[in-house]
C-alpha cells in the first residue's frame, strides 16, 4: 500500500505564491505553486538546491521550520551521542 505524500506549507507570498515542504516515497522537496497569473503550474525542488538558491523569505521560513525540529523538550527526546 503506497502511502500518500505529506505536506505543509512553509511560505504563502503577497502575490499568492506558495511553498510545501513534500515529503513523497522517501524523498523530500520543495513544491513551489505559483499564482495563476504566473501559470500556476507547480515545481518540486530538491531541498538541497531550493536552499542553495539565494536568501529570500521562503528559504528563511524552511530554515525556522527545520530550526524548531532541535527545540523538542519531551522527556522521551533523548541527545545522540557520537562517539
Amino acid at each position: 500500500m503506497m502511502r500518500a505524500p505529506r505536506s505543509r506549507e512553509i511560505y504563502r507570498s503577497a502575490n499568492g505564491d506558495m511553498w510545501h515542504l513534500i515529503v513523497d516515497t522517501g524523498h523530500v522537496f520543495v513544491e513551489h505553486m505559483p499564482n495563476a497569473p504566473s501559470g500556476g503550474r507547480s515545481s518540486r525542488i530538491p531541498v538541497g538546491t531550493f536552499l542553495a538558491r539565494g536568501d529570500t523569505p521562503e528559504q528563511a521560513a524552511l530554515l525556522r521550520l527545520i530550526g524548531t525540529l532541535c527545540t523538542d523538550e519531551t522527556p522521551s527526546a533523548a541527545p545522540t551521542r557520537i562517539g
